[in-house]
């Protein structure tokens, strides 16, 4: 396959040498197509060497072979990586003023993009109006990843990993469109809140950036793709409700997610419940704030009751040809192991799929990464991943299609 490979001027260029690497030892043949910002970070001698071809940067190189188009018509794969605030504006607007510019425009081959910025950047209502420009256009996305940034922030606008473009890259190749395209997609995201007065809650730590990602997923893979979002920061949705395909519905309890998932699964194909729905709920809500001046040194005492098991009620109502996932985050315990749990939970529940995965102090939820173990209605193993959590994602919509496809 031939594959063009265009590096921006940001500090993420050193991770696209090893993006470069993993495409040829592929066995493709990769031409690096720098801006001369890009070689300020990394030199033209690397990207020739892990190429294996040689590299320029200008418009007026090889005009013979009329370089500045041929490198877009021959491409059966374009990618950029980093792509800079900068980029993603070029390309929005159609702007050509260097050879990465005119050979995208010269280009009818799938494109990705993985953008890298500060978090400001990524969040400005333009950069947001670009993306959302570009995947009309059916560029796909990959990223950004929330972590670590140059100059000690910390947020979304972290490049992919290159073993993530890589993957949404081939796949983009391969996958003739998604192989969710067509498909009604319902994705729960985020931690639910049960009030006991105005002011507090019973909640728990889900940052929804697991959900958020398997909304992505399924959104870049074709689907159309409903995502109930549960107390999720804006910067975690930032991508997602940027996506053409995804459409964000804000719920807070329990029972608002139970009535927003009722409603949205009446004509979807798949339904993921990321979400950490409370198990519980205060019996009596304050319609003051709790003060401790009423009863001082006593205490307070709260009266829970359980809440609905959403995800069995979604099984039980199922429709003919719909795919039920739903997500078992545990903790060991001294007579039961992680995976243990989760088969107990997925005879229980009933679900074509449940990802199982490990949460603690500092594992699961908040974190960027995670570990997850796919179960099927019997309790088998039918998958793994471990990595980002875009990856875990990716493994488990690779999983949703071996079931739909064993369904017809």
């Amino acid at each position: 396959m031939f594959v063009v490979v265009g590096v921006t001027g940001g500090i993420a260029a050193y991770k696209t040498v090893h993006l470069v690497r993993l495409l040829v030892k592929d066995g493709h043949e990769v031409h690096v197509v720098p801006t001369e910002d890009a070689l300020r970070f990394v030199g033209l001698p690397t990207w020739e060497a892990i190429s294996r071809h040689p590299v320029t940067t200008s418009v007026h190189d090889d005009v013979a072979r009329v370089r500045h188009v041929s490198l877009g018509q021959s491409a059966d794969l374009v990618i950029v990586a980093p792509a800079t605030a900068n980029t993603l504006a070029k390309m929005a607007t159609g702007l050509a003023d260097d050879l990465l510019g005119t050979t995208l425009l010269a280009t009818t081959a799938p494109v990705v993009v993985a953008p890298a910025m500060h978090t400001e950047m990524w969040r400005h209502p333009a950069t947001v109006h670009n993306i959302a420009t570009l995947r009309a256009r059916g560029v796909i996305m990959v990223g950004p990843d929330d972590g670590a940034l140059t100059g000690g922030d910390s947020g979304p606008g972290r490049m992919s990993d290159p073993e993530a473009i890589f993957a949404a890259a081939l796949a983009a190749v391969g996958a003739a469109g998604g192989d969710l395209e067509g498909l009604r997609v319902v994705v729960s995201a985020g931690g639910t809140r049960e009030p006991i007065d105005p002011v507090r809650f019973i909640g728990n730590r889900s940052s929804g950036k697991q959900g958020a990602a398997v909304a992505l997923a399924a959104a870049d893979r074709g689907a159309d793709v409903v995502l109930l979002a549960a107390h999720v920061d804006d910067g975690v949705l930032a991508e997602a409700s940027a996506h053409q395909r995804v459409r964000v519905v804000r719920v807070g309890t329990a029972a608002e997610l139970s009535a927003a998932v009722g409603e949205a699964a009446q004509d979807a194909d798949a339904i993921v419940m990321a979400a950490a729905v409370a198990d519980y709920r205060v019996a009596d809500v304050s319609a003051v704030k709790l003060s401790k001046d009423a009863a001082p040194g006593r205490g307070l005492t709260l009266t829970l009751v359980e809440n609905d098991d959403i995800l069995a009620g979604l099984v039980e109502s199922r429709r003919e040809g719909q795919t039920i996932v739903g997500f078992a985050a545990e903790t060991p315990t001294e007579n039961e192991t992680v995976l243990e749990r989760g088969r107990r939970k997925a005879a229980r529940k009933g679900a074509d799929l449940l990802a199982v995965n490990q949460v603690g102090w500092t594992t699961g939820f908040e974190a960027d990464d995670n570990e997850i173990t796919l179960l099927d209605a019997r309790g088998e193993v039918v998958g793994t991943a471990v990595g980002t959590k875009r990856q875990a994602a990716d493994a488990l919509w690779d999983a949703v299609v071996e079931v739909r496809a064993k369904m017809r």
